[in-house]
């Protein structure tokens, strides 16, 4: 019997999503976007019992925050399974995560722009 044809694009070391989430088709939590900002906690706990993506997530941290999206370009591995691979960690304690400022916290434009215009006139 001859083996099934290959498909094109299709890898032959590829490892599918529900073996690097471990079966969960869903995070833990759903705070955890794009934008959401992964950064190492002070005092992380022992790395034993983690699987080899997540030790590379936690490698691309350690030398400062990194987004999930960006996290999920360097590994090539889609945002939907990066957010439950993060979540584990997060409830692990692996990662500390960090929502960016939303757009209302931000200051008011007229006044981000009067305290140039005052700087600017402070050199002249």
């Amino acid at each position: 019997m001859n083996p099934p044809p290959r498909r094109p694009g299709r890898d032959a070391g590829l490892v599918r999503p529900s073996t690097i989430t471990g079966g969960r088709t869903a995070p833990s939590r759903n705070t955890i976007d794009h934008a959401t900002l992964v950064l190492p906690p002070p005092n992380p706990p022992e790395q034993t019992d983690l699987g080899p993506e997540q030790l590379r997530v936690l490698r691309l941290c350690e030398p400062g925050v990194l987004s999930a999206a960006e996290i999920s370009a360097h590994l090539n591995l889609p945002i939907s399974v990066l957010t439950i691979l993060i979540s584990n960690l997060k409830d692990s304690g692996h990662v500390t995560t960090r929502s960016p400022v939303p757009p209302a916290a931000l200051p008011d434009r007229q006044l981000l722009e009067e305290v140039l215009s005052g700087l600017r006139r402070l050199r002249t």
